[in-house]
């Protein structure tokens, strides 16, 4: 499989860069980097982005993950691996990144309460803006279809 044309964001002067200010803005904001591959795993798994779930394997792996955990992502609610605020973490990502799927609130008050008894505002913001990066890039990746077997 080959990509329709190269990744936008290269494309364009500029966006590249801002890209990658808002990545370091997130990783400074405190939530672990383990925690911040599980988030864009999981949301790059909703969306199908096969680029987006393997250079993020990848990441994650740098980071300290385990393949335990990795390979559970996609059952983090029946799989004993998770910590509470990992749990927390990953329900504030799927309630975000599938918007569309409900109903009234798009991030239930429940959801939202149970992150922010694990994080405080600069960590929800990190949570919040890897979660809306990641929507971004599988979007990007979707439309183009980008292939999995390269990493960022």
């Amino acid at each position: 499989m080959e990509a329709r044309m190269k990744n936008p964001a290269t494309l364009l002067p500029g966006v590249l860069g801002g890209v990658q200010s808002i990545s370091k803005a997130i990783e400074k904001a405190g939530p672990s980097g383990e925690l911040l591959e599980l988030v864009h795993l999981r949301a790059s798994q909703i969306n199908g982005c096969a680029a987006c779930i393997y250079g993020g394997v990848a990441h994650a792996k740098k980071a300290g993950e385990t393949d335990e955990r990795l390979h559970a992502v996609v059952a983090w609610r029946e799989a004993p691996f998770f910590t509470d605020a990992e749990r927390a973490a990953l329900a504030l990502t799927e309630a975000a990144t599938r918007i569309a799927d409900r109903t009234g609130q798009a991030v239930p008050d429940d959801v939202w309460d149970e992150a922010a008894d694990h994080f405080d505002e600069r960590e929800l913001a990190a949570i919040i803006l890897m979660v809306a990066m990641t929507n971004f890039f599988n979007r990007i990746n979707a439309t183009v279809q980008e292939p999995a077997g390269q990493t960022w």
